[in-house]
């Protein structure tokens, strides 16, 4: 038998398999992936019956997926490979741009991103859109994907939750602060910290990695799911028990205080850590104005946005929580966050919500 050599393995490139019903964006993606010296296409397919063969045959590493082709459209075809040949892919349609219910059906399908088809007259934005994508294939090529079970939809609201109860004087945790800050994987890893929070809970605070015009969509799927309010963060906006405010897409969002309320902060300020919204402004405005106060929840995603400011809320004698390696989808916010000893506990996802009600309930 033949022997892989280190040097080998280190220069193996991603196998890209590209399905796209438009022979136009199929030659653009096959182009941008070509130029890059750590990836190469495998294949390309017009059709998902036809890209259920040449996975088969290529076993690729990622796909990117249109939504809109014919004989199956790209989300019924992600819902079946998904269950049946779990693989990294990434949505790429018109269909998939900011705030459309096609993308949120695609990410709890177990899509590992999104990004919108490219327009007729991107020639002069090429290098940016080729940047982008081919960075989303990287990290899709890390992520570790899951087989999806039945349809991908939430199967039980906040309120039928066997784990979901009350906590004793909420009054007195009014004072109290959840921030939770996440990337790639996060829209479901969220969703599912989310549903089991109880009504009268402390203000929950979130930045995702998202898109400018993508959140009020989200934050508006996560408010039909759960049993506390959920929406995206409006500036100026009082920050109140029982509510969830998510980062707008494109936007820092900070705390500060004001006639002794939280109060919502939203900026355009420049990115932090590559960001905007950044974990790291959240986290860091928290530390300032909650002393110990609060709860910092770190999540599945790429890079190390979230693991300065989970430290300093460490530091500050909050409570500090991260998501383990196995149910994450990408290992690498919560892995720099452990690294850097800003994590009081590891846990997995599902233990996570239940973790935050007892250490409130202390």
């Amino acid at each position: 038998m033949q022997k892989i050599t280190i040097k080998e393995i280190a220069t193996k490139k991603i196998k890209v398999l590209i399905v796209d019903d438009s022979a136009l964006i199929r030659a653009l993606l096959k182009e941008i992936i070509s130029q890059e010296s750590d990836m190469e296409v495998v294949g390309v397919a017009n059709d998902p019956i036809i890209a259920r063969e040449k996975i088969r045959m290529l076993n690729p590493d990622v796909i990117t997926l249109d939504i809109e082709m014919p004989h199956m459209d790209g989300l019924e075809f992600l819902e079946k490979l998904m269950r049946l040949h779990p693989l990294p892919v990434i949505m790429i349609s018109t269909h998939t741009t900011a705030g459309s219910a096609a993308t949120l059906r695609a990410l709890e399908l177990g899509a590992v991103d999104f990004i919108a088809k490219p327009k007729v007259d991107i020639q002069n934005k090429l290098d940016t859109y080729a940047s982008l994508i081919t960075e989303k294939i990287r990290i899709a090529a890390q992520a570790n994907i899951q087989p999806m079970h039945g349809t991908g939809k939430t199967a039980v609201t906040a309120k039928k939750i066997n784990s979901l109860k009350p906590l004793e004087k909420s009054a007195a945790k009014q004072q109290k602060l959840i921030v939770i800050g996440a990337s790639t994987g996060g829209t479901e890893a969220i969703k599912e910290l989310l549903i089991r929070m109880p009504i009268d809970c402390p203000p929950i605070l979130v930045v995702q990695h998202m898109p400018e015009g993508f959140t009020k969509s989200y934050a508006a799927r996560l408010d039909s799911l759960c049993e506390i309010t959920v929406n995206e963060a409006v500036h100026g906006q009082r920050i109140m028990a029982g509510h969830a405010y998510l980062a707008p897409g494109g936007s820092h969002l900070s705390v500060i205080r004001s006639n002794k309320h939280y109060v919502c902060q939203i900026s355009g300020d420049e990115p932090v850590n590559y960001h905007r919204p950044s974990v790291d402004v959240l986290f860091n405005s928290v530390a300032a104005v909650a002393e110990n106060h609060a709860i910092g929840v770190i999540l599945t995603g790429m890079g190390k946005d979230g693991a300065a400011g989970l430290k300093l809320l460490h530091n500050q004698g909050c409570k500090t929580l991260a998501q383990n390696k196995a149910s994450c989808v990408v290992y690498g916010m919560p892995k720099e966050a452990i690294e850097r000893g800003a994590a009081d506990e590891v846990l997995p996802l599902d233990e996570m919500a239940a973790r935050i009600l007892d250490i409130l309930s202390e």
